[in-house]
């Protein structure tokens, strides 16, 4: 795996790591809130057959903190971050593929530069609203889940932070990774600022329109057990986007990339490869 380091929305450095043959179709993994492109280990060996471009996102992993709100709760800035990869690190057109959050910052490319430069869209515990607009029955069901609303994970308490940081990492599984796996995603959780993290995590957006209006084929996909994007979320996603396939994993939490990493590189694999000959997924 090589770095490389890119100039994103104002100027915020950003660091991508990539693996797989030069000139293979290329996946863009877009990682979650407070996460980090580790998040996508079991993903690697996938570089056998396709080109993996993995960024910290801004205030995440090894990429630039700049101080401010504005730097993370504005969709622009987001947007312009993933064009800015995919200008620098992409030869042909790749597939997006978002987590969590990652699938709302792949909506702010999409609502800012549509989908002309991408081949396809892979969404994994996605929202099609954030903020004041999500569905109420989301809304409420993380609202009542403790560990899901996150709340600590602002606090400048250590103690506080930790604590809900645990909690939060726990609650993206229904399958629990190995202690040693937990503790190195609470590790890479707390990079994260907590004046990063409430910016990042509390600003309103509205995906329906730039959904609606993408033709590239997309995948969706959840687990049964999912904790922060319950039913309905990934079901308004995927019948906002016209060209888009669905599938729910049903041993699976809100990381069903990790918990069931098989089945996950098969379908993602096979989603890459139609992806460059369309008439596949007909």
């Amino acid at each position: 795996m090589i770095r490389r380091d890119i100039t994103g929305h104002g100027g915020t450095p950003l660091a991508v790591f990539e693996d797989g043959p030069e000139g293979a179709p290329e996946i863009l993994f877009i990682h979650g809130w407070s996460q980090h492109h580790l998040s996508w280990e079991r993903q690697a060996p996938l570089a056998r057959d396709f080109r993996l471009i993995l960024p910290d996102l801004r205030g995440h992993g090894a990429s630039g903190r700049p101080e401010g709100d504005a730097h993370y709760n504005r969709s622009e800035v987001w947007a312009d971050d993933i064009a800015a990869i995919v200008k620098a690190c992409c030869r042909g057109k790749p597939v997006l593929v978002g987590w969590s959050m990652g699938s709302f910052v792949a909506g702010d490319y999409l609502a800012r530069h549509g989908d002309g430069q991408i081949a396809g869209v892979c969404l994994i515990g996605a929202h099609l609203r954030i903020g004041q607009g999500m569905n109420p029955q989301v809304a409420a069901a993380r609202a009542a889940d403790t560990a899901a609303s996150a709340q600590g994970m602002y606090s400048h308490d250590d103690a506080e932070n930790l604590a809900a940081t645990l909690a939060f990492v726990k609650a993206c599984f229904h399958q629990p990774p190995e202690p040693d796996a937990l503790a190195r995603m609470v590790g890479f959780n707390m990079l994260v600022a907590p004046d990063v993290r409430r910016a990042a995590r509390l600003r309103d957006a509205d995906y329906h329109d730039a959904f609606a209006a993408t033709r590239v084929p997309a995948l969706v996909l959840w687990g049964a057990r999912e904790r922060l994007a319950p039913d309905p979320a990934g079901r308004e996603v995927a019948e906002t986007l016209q060209n888009a396939r669905t599938l729910v994993y049903p041993d699976c939490g809100h990381s069903p990339f990790y918990e069931a990493p098989d089945r996950f590189n098969r379908d993602l694999a096979a989603f890459v490869r139609a992806c460059q000959q369309p008439e596949d997924l007909s």
